[in-house]
């Protein structure tokens, strides 16, 4: 029998969101015949090695999300080790974590993207930098953590600043209208394209409408114009292959029907580490296609691999 180690928790500000996907993923494979070595990650990573050596699991299926669990650090551990594991390897983790470094690959693939640069905070505390409505957003963070939206009349830019925990600058990018899109993708399959509205957060899809019971509302398949919708299959699927992803991804975007259709569709990021929670968008469409949530994890394991 196949014996798997799950990893999660982790250290990261998305550690609860980790802890929900890894219970879910342990009770799956549990379901799908494998022999589940649960491994809650913590600061000490002597404990992590001892986890992942005596005894040695045949696969590690990565279910951390956030620093340390998604950005190439946990991955370098596993293929130190030379051990099998799910989801994206060190490059691509850590290409698609740093927002900026993604986005470039993105536009030298030709993507959609929004119009946008990085700034020190001290330029961003003096002026706005873009024209308002703009977003500010950390480098190297998940889940909307630290995300805000400025709009007209809002006064709040020097506090965020002063207040900014995450690095010495921020990611600004224009404000882009619209509809919340997400498409989930395994291996060289762009799933479904989901339609996003965010029930709590302000209508905002922030860490509360991600992962709240009731936070948000799905439509899959999304109700949007059939060139869109094709669009933004075309583009998840590109996007996984220009940061050099394996296994499952999930691509969001943003799209602008505010004029009508078919409008402006932009892509916002790629995640390496989808959420495997109750209320996460990967396992919906993956049911939207018949594979159920211990399949999902099953074909997972089965494609997990040690190196990029």
């Amino acid at each position: 029998m196949t014996r798997v180690a799950v990893l999660y928790g982790g250290i990261s500000a998305e550690r609860d969101v980790s802890l929900s996907s890894g219970g879910q993923v342990i009770t799956a494979l549990k379901d799908a015949g494998f022999d589940v070595a649960p491994v809650q990650v913590t600061r000490d990573l002597k404990a992590l090695v001892t986890a992942l050596t005596e005894p040695r699991p045949d696969v590690v299926f990565n279910a951390l999300h956030g620093r340390y669990g998604e950005d190439g650090c946990i991955q370098g551990i596993l293929e130190w080790l030379e051990l099998p594991y799910t989801h994206s390897g060190v490059r691509a983790s850590a290409l698609a974590m740093d927002k900026a470094a993604a986005k470039a690959a993105f536009v030298a693939a030709g993507l959609p993207v929004a119009k946008g640069r990085v700034i020190g905070l001290d330029a961003l505390a003096a002026d706005d930098p873009l024209p308002l409505p703009y977003v500010i957003k950390p480098v190297n963070e998940g889940s909307s953590v630290g995300v805000h939206i400025l709009r007209g009349g809002d006064n709040r830019r020097s506090e965020i600043a002063r207040g900014w925990r995450f690095g010495s600058s921020a990611i600004v990018e224009e404000f882009v209208p619209g509809r919340e899109l997400t498409v989930g993708v395994m291996g060289d399959r762009p799933l479904a394209v989901t339609d996003i509205t965010a029930l709590q957060g302000g209508g905002f899809y922030d860490y509360e409408a991600k992962y709240a019971d009731g936070g948000s509302r799905h439509v899959i398949p999304a109700a949007v114009h059939p060139d869109i919708y094709d669009r933004a299959l075309h583009v998840a699927r590109a996007a996984h292959d220009a940061l050099g992803c394996r296994g499952a991804t999930r691509a969001d975007f943003r799209y602008d029907d505010t004029a009508g259709e078919p409008g402006r569709l932009v892509l916002l990021e790629v995640n390496t580490q989808p959420g495997l929670t109750p209320t996460s968008l990967l396992p919906e469409q993956a049911a939207h296609h018949g594979i159920g949530f211990p399949a999902l994890c099953r074909w997972m394991v089965e494609q997990a691999s040690c190196g990029d």
